[in-house]
């Protein structure tokens, strides 16, 4: 458990560890690939963000750690959305904004962090995000 001196800094570096772990886990990374875990985190979440109401963004938002929001805000014009995109789009985003060498495709990554965020909001949450993201991105939030 972290030591931040603070046990709300504590709480959230703890969860936020966790879904990084999980994504690790779910592209075969270890504990020192931490900084593609983040990046894929931080793609995904900004993907996913700009895609969605302001409304349907602040509710998402709300269910994560306060770490992991912090890092969904970063950068957001709220003015600027939501941003229609289709499925390939929404891939070339993540693709772009993820620095790293891609073992396998965009699609499985996307699919690895959105797996992995599923399991920390509610399922009502998570149905609310799929209605909200469209039928062209269905797929991806399956």
């Amino acid at each position: 458990m972290a030591d931040t001196g603070y046990s709300s800094f504590n709480t959230t570096v703890d969860k936020t560890n966790r879904v990084l772990n999980e994504i690790e886990h779910a592209c075969g990374w270890t504990k020192a690939q931490r900084n593609r875990s983040y990046a894929a985190l931080r793609a995904v979440l900004h993907a996913v963000r700009d895609r969605l109401t302001v409304d349907a963004s602040a509710q998402f938002a709300a269910q994560l750690p306060m770490l992991i929001r912090g890092m969904y805000y970063d950068g957001w014009n709220p003015s600027a959305v939501p941003v229609k995109t289709d499925k390939e789009e929404f891939l070339a985003r993540v693709r772009r904004e993820y620095p790293f060498e891609l073992d396998g495709d965009v699609e499985e990554l996307v699919h690895a962090v959105l797996d992995t965020l599923k399991r920390h909001v509610t399922p009502g949450e998570w149905d609310h995000i799929r209605m909200s993201m469209g039928r062209k991105l269905a797929s991806v939030l399956a």
